[in-house]
C-alpha cells in the first residue's frame, strides 16, 4: 500500500544549504540527538521558532538509593505495624513509645541521607543559577 500524498501546502519543496565547521556541526547534531529529532526538523524549528527545547531524562541506578528505599519500607512497615496496635484498641506502653520514638529516628537519618546523597549528584546548586 502506497503512502498517502500530502497537501499541496505541507509538501517542502525549497530547499537551503549550510555549511558549517566540524565543531559547529558536532554541537548542532549533539542538541538534536538531546531533542530526539532528526536533524532536519531540529534545524527547521531553531530557524522559524527561534528556540528548540531540550528534554533531559535523568536516570538513577544507585546502590545506596536502592538501599535506603528497601529501609524507608521497613520503617513504613514499622509504622503500620504500630498503628494498626492502636487501632485495635492496643494499650500505650513504653515499649511502644520507644518503638515510635526509634522509627522517627530512622526517618530522619534518612532524610539526612537523601539530602547528602542529592548534593553529591547535583554539585553546588550555586554553580547552576544565574
Amino acid at each position: 500500500m502506497a503512502r498517502p500524498k500530502k497537501e499541496k501546502e505541507l509538501k517542502r519543496s525549497h530547499c537551503a544549504m549550510l555549511r558549517f565547521t566540524d565543531t559547529e556541526y558536532e554541537i548542532i547534531m549533539e542538541n538534536a540527538r538531546k531533542t530526539g529529532l532528526p536533524l532536519a526538523e531540529f534545524l527547521r524549528k531553531q530557524v522559524m521558532k527561534g528556540k528548540v527545547n531540550v528534554k533531559y531524562e535523568i536516570v538513577a541506578d544507585v546502590p545506596e538509593l536502592k538501599k535506603l528505599v528497601a529501609e524507608l519500607g521497613k520503617i513504613g512497615s514499622n509504622l503500620n505495624q504500630i498503628a494498626r496496635h492502636f487501632n485495635q484498641g492496643g494499650i500505650h506502653s513504653q515499649e511502644m513509645r520507644q518503638a515510635i520514638n526509634r522509627c522517627i529516628a530512622q526517618i530522619y537519618e534518612m532524610k539526612y541521607e537523601v539530602i547528602k546523597m542529592a548534593g553529591d549528584f547535583h554539585g553546588d546548586t550555586q554553580t547552576h543559577s544565574k
